[in-house]
């Protein structure tokens, strides 16, 4: 005689929904790559200090343990407020910002004085400062998504943002040199020993007013005029926004003297353009209005010279760094020298001289780790960067609403396109810009400006991947039949 089969338990017998149960596998995934990123952050700091000291310290692996805890807390709140997020956001973020912490506390080793490197505090320097910016950075990360429940709400103060950020911007334009001016880029507040980078938290706000303002005028901007090589062009009295931005680019790029930072405004608005409106025409006016200007601010740079000259000096230096290696190109050659040095598996950690780098804790961090890990360990970090950016874009593709769609892929879109400026700085491929490396540099307000961005690409894609309830229509399961949009909401749009 045979035992009767005993039914598998289901999600109602269970009193648990599927909802529920695919959140905590998500969560549970993402605690699990969490720790794994802690693990290599702590194997990372182990051979620095092998290399270095020539031993390893019962220490080491303090730096590791302080920020797991700090990013298993950010993990428990997204269980709570966002369980539906994308779980490969947080431990790709977190192996980038301790591989950070990671180096500059190598850094710090490097320029304390040989008998005193065993007994440098884990909490000193560079590196110490880093961690408690990463700890503050990750607090206002957690209460952005404790205030922002909805990712549309932004959508509601999104010309109270537009207007924050320019005023972001143009507030170091406006300072005296002593109070914003650093390595020649007026791009800080300065006031004894506080300083800060608006334009990094700029950035967020200017993209949430792009967001809202192209979700109300994308069907004017999608109509075209003329068709030219099989590309339509938009009507010219549409071009007023293009335009404004790119007077507001070309003024960063002259009275703040920063190519990177004016590429990345007008970049983030052109390409949020083209997902509003799906032209390739808005991109190609793009880049010719941009190129142009920076063309233009060449030439007046070498005739005039005044608030060009900083610019001109810049491409001077990307034509030909080694016409002056030992003074004006000597930061590109020295970054350039060092990329080459590390070959394709580098010194290995702790072994290269970052010493001899100027700003590798900021500018140049990409370049400093570059040495010691090779050009493999650098396409690693480049392709978690890639993960990010894609993760970003795949919660722009899946969220519902249109403002969704346009934050989250103009919030992916600059963070790749900020790696591109930095990598193609150090690599000679375009003029240096002075921009930071997200998550690797040294300095809070790129830190923090950079967590809150992840914040929202994680409340963003919470919205995306969440069972639709409470009287909605229920979400569609995937391969089932196709929605039915009878008693659907509707809008009107008016051109």
């Amino acid at each position: 005689m045979t035992a009767a089969a005993v039914p598998a338990a289901s999600p109602a017998s269970t009193g648990e929904q599927p909802g529920v149960r695919l959140a905590r596998s998500r969560r549970n995934a993402e605690l699990s790559l969490l720790l794994l990123a802690m693990v290599l952050v702590a194997a990372y700091s182990a051979t620095i200090e092998a290399n270095v000291l020539d031993t390893v310290t019962p220490d080491f692996w303090i730096p590791a343990a302080t920020l797991g805890l700090v990013f298993v807390g950010l993990h428990l709140v997204i269980r709570w407020l966002a369980p539906f997020a994308d779980p490969a956001l947080l431990p790709a973020v977190a192996l980038l910002n301790g591989i950070g912490v990671g180096f500059l506390r190598r850094y710090d080793l490097a320029q304390a004085a040989p008998e005193e490197r065993e007994n440098l505090a884990t909490f000193a320097g560079t590196g110490g400062r880093q961690l408690a910016w990463t700890l503050a950075a990750v607090i206002l990360a957690a209460a952005l998504l404790a205030i922002l429940r909805d990712h549309r709400s932004l959508s509601r103060y999104a010309y109270t943002l537009g207007l924050a950020g320019i005023v972001l911007v143009m507030i170091p334009a406006v300072l005296p040199n002593r109070f914003s001016e650093i390595n020649g880029a007026k791009l800080w507040i300065r006031f004894g020993g506080f300083q800060i980078q608006p334009g990094e938290f700029a950035k967020l706000a200017l993209l949430t007013f792009f967001a809202y303002y192209l979700v109300r005028k994308r069907e004017v901007l999608s109509l075209a005029s003329r068709r030219l090589l099989g590309i339509d062009f938009p009507r010219g009295r549409d071009l007023g926004p293009v335009l404004v931005v790119w007077m507001i680019s070309i003024l960063v790029l002259v009275f703040e003297k920063d190519l990177g930072t004016s590429l990345l405004y007008f970049g983030m608005f052109v390409v949020t353009l083209y997902v509003a409106t799906e032209r390739v025409s808005w991109l190609l006016i793009g880049l010719l209005l941009f190129f142009g200007g920076a063309y233009l601010a060449y030439v007046l740079g070498g005739t005039i010279g005044g608030p060009f000259a900083n610019f001109y000096l810049r491409a001077e230096i990307w034509l030909d760094p080694f016409g002056d290696p030992y003074n004006k190109g000597y930061q590109l050659v020295q970054g350039l020298l060092t990329l080459g040095t590390g070959g394709l598996f580098g010194a290995g950690p702790g072994g290269g001289q970052p010493t001899l780098l100027p700003e590798v804790q900021t500018d140049f961090i990409f370049a400093g780790i570059g040495e010691e890990i090779g050009l493999f360990g650098l396409s690693a970090l480049l392709v978690v960067y890639l993960l990010i950016v894609e993760r970003g874009l795949r919660a722009a593709l899946a969220v519902r609403d249109s403002f969704g769609k346009l934050l989250a892929g103009g919030l992916a879109f600059t963070l790749g396109l900020q790696v591109f400026v930095i990598v193609g700085g150090i690599s000679k491929l375009i003029p240096l810009t002075g921009q930071t490396t997200p998550f690797l540099s040294a300095g809070g307000s790129s830190l923090m400006a950079n967590w809150l961005l992840i914040a929202i690409l994680l409340r963003v894609s919470d919205g995306a991947r969440r069972p639709v309830t409470g009287g909605g229509p229920a979400a569609r399961p995937a391969g089932g039949p196709p929605e039915q949009l009878h008693g659907a909401p509707t809008e009107v749009i008016r051109p």
